[in-house]
């Protein structure tokens, strides 16, 4: 476990990266100028669809203020701040890399949300919180990268609060191998792909019962087509995150999913009683 872990901490270490996001965010104006976090909606949300997926999966999670919200695999912050900036609810994100965790805390003081949004740095496999702290729990595109998928949503589980909701949107094997690299692995090695059906009864095998299941895969296709449509990217992309390549990896994933080698599954849960 050990080996694999640190394979996926390498993949996304990102040195330097704050002082490249500091660079990058001068076109907004001075260090001391408030940002708003849809500013931010083209380098901080790293998965699929971007900002209008993490507001459709905290729609069907029925995310309130009243909520405490855990965002596990939080990246440089972008969902944590947009529930709370869009919910008022108390956001926590936990990230295996540290360069990500200290980007996202750096973003989260620029966007002035210190107060409702924090973040830590743990592994997903042994989470750096007690049972039942969370309302909810957010999970968008990690879980590739996670080979010991029980493990993982076992901590999920214990993390919540009984009757709280586990929202999922990540990349899910479809049919055939898929082409490397991709934007979560540049090799095979550090990639861990199940079905949709496989991941589903991971996750209920855990102590869940499923309360939404949506394949996506259509709506991320349109996506992809619109993007390359639209032409270069803008200046603010997640190639300030994850380096100039980003944009092939990114390419690959699509060329994977209009293969139809891969997929993409939304789902939510409920946490019940774990079966002894």
């Amino acid at each position: 476990m050990t080996n694999e872990l640190d394979r996926v901490r390498d993949h996304y270490l990102a040195t330097g990266l704050t002082d490249r996001l500091k660079t990058a965010l001068a076109v907004f104006g001075p260090e001391e100028k408030r940002l708003m976090p849809e500013q931010l909606a083209t380098l901080d949300q790293f998965h699929t669809r971007g900002l209008a997926a993490t507001a459709e999966l905290a729609n069907l999670a029925v995310i309130s203020a009243d909520m405490s919200v855990l965002d596990v695999g939080s990246g440089v912050g972008g969902p944590a701040r947009f529930l709370a900036a869009t919910y008022g609810c108390e956001v926590t994100g936990v990230d295996l890399s540290e360069p990500f965790v200290e980007a996202a805390r750096y973003l989260t003081a620029r966007t002035g949300q210190d107060g409702k949004v924090s973040f830590e740095a743990g592994s997903a496999l042994a989470l750096p919180f007690e049972d039942g702290r969370f309302d909810a729990v957010l999970l968008q595109h990690v879980a590739m990268n996670i080979a010991d998928r029980p493990r993982l949503y076992r901590e999920i589980r214990r993390v919540l609060k009984p009757g709280g909701k586990f929202a999922t949107f990540d990349v899910v094997l479809n049919g055939g191998d898929p082409h490397y690299p991709v934007p979560w692995a540049k090799t095979p090695g550090e990639s861990f792909l199940l079905t949709a059906d496989a991941t589903c009864k991971a996750i209920e095998a855990a102590g869940f019962a499923t309360l939404v299941q949506k394949d996506d895969t259509a709506a991320a296709k349109v996506w992809f087509a619109e993007l390359r449509a639209s032409g270069p990217p803008p200046s603010l992309n997640l190639g300030v995150v994850m380096g100039a390549g980003f944009v092939d990896l990114a390419s690959n994933l699509g060329r994977n999913l209009m293969e139809g080698r891969l997929g993409i599954l939304t789902a939510v849960f409920e946490a019940v009683a774990v079966k002894a």
